[in-house]
């Protein structure tokens, strides 16, 4: 949290500085995936939100906003940024490592590049100059804790997302969560943060699985899917499902109480307007914003849901 509370400040020296650099002209590149589900349609949001308001501070910045529907779009789109003569990149990949190569060819031009969520497997000072993200072992880890200290001989499914470097970050955290006690894991499978394919894994689920006490699923879009299989199977054995990103649906269901949804996990999608703040800083005031700002993965109850609940979010 204190890395995160350094970078909000650095964002805040960056709208200070504005009236002295009205006369200063940058151009940052946004490059994000398409609002697929609902966490990436949380990031479309923020992203478009933030460009207008850093745009409204600095009368000299022009923001690019691009949405891409997978990896090879997406490089194409870098491509198409850096053309446009663009001064830095703010990047969440789709998926990182095919686009590693069109990211390091905007950096080794000299542009400031933020990576965002996604890291690629050599995560360094080659790719990115910034990188801001949710702590995704964390989020894992502490889902698995929730489950153990909650259920301690829970017998667990599994909806994993994509088959991707953070997705295995998660199931690791989750493990770890899990170990030494005697929660067993009946299967996992992936969902592709998809509500209709995470609708399809648990009805196998239902079908293969007699008794299931809990469902971890990674992400609250999943989650939905996950609900209706469970109330069209008319499932009473099944204790709760905890999922991961802190939609204000799935926080309104723990805030009214929802046995079903006791808890939810943080991980916010306006980590991409941390990162286009902090990129402005580093053009406009040259503030040292180098390094890693990894937020908290806080575990979402019925005590502190109030302070996550964002109502008019599309997510």
């Amino acid at each position: 949290m204190r890395k995160l509370m350094f970078g909000l400040a650095v964002a805040a020296v960056t709208f200070a500085g504005a009236a002295h650099a009205e006369d200063k002209k940058f151009t940052i590149g946004v490059s994000i995936p398409a609002a697929d589900h609902g966490w990436t349609s949380g990031v479309v949001f923020h992203a478009e939100r933030v460009a207008k308001l850093l745009m409204a501070e600095h009368p000299g910045l022009n923001v690019i906003v691009k949405t891409s529907p997978d990896a090879a779009s997406q490089a194409n789109a870098v491509q198409d940024l850096d053309t446009q003569g663009i001064d830095a990149l703010v990047i969440l990949p789709s998926d990182p490592d095919p686009l590693v190569n069109a990211i390091k060819e905007v950096k080794g031009k000299g542009k400031f590049v933020a990576l965002v969520d996604r890291a690629p497997s050599s995560n360094d000072n080659s790719v990115r100059d910034l990188y801001v993200a949710g702590n995704n072992p964390a989020l894992g880890e502490v889902a698995g804790k929730y489950i153990k200290d909650t259920t301690p001989d829970a017998e667990v499914v599994i909806i994993r997302g994509l088959p991707i470097p953070i997705d295995q970050q998660r199931q690791d955290g989750f493990d770890k969560g899990i170990a030494g006690s005697k929660v067993k894991v009946l299967d996992r499978q992936y969902g592709n943060w998809n509500r209709d394919d995470a609708f399809k894994v648990m009805q196998d689920y239902l079908t293969k699985y007699q008794k299931i006490d809990v469902v971890w699923c990674q992400d609250d879009d999943m989650a939905v899917g996950v609900l209706q299989a469970i109330e069209q199977a008319k499932r009473t054995d099944i204790k709760y499902v905890v999922a991961g990103a802190g939609s204000k649906d799935m926080v309104k269901k723990v805030m009214d109480g929802d046995k079903m949804i006791p808890v939810d996990v943080l991980y916010p999608p306006a980590m991409v307007g941390t990162a286009m703040e902090l990129t402005a800083a580093a053009l406009y005031d040259q503030v040292p914003v180098h390094g890693s700002y990894i937020l908290d993965a806080t575990l979402v109850t019925k005590d502190n849901a109030k302070d996550f609940y964002f109502p008019d979010s599309p997510f």
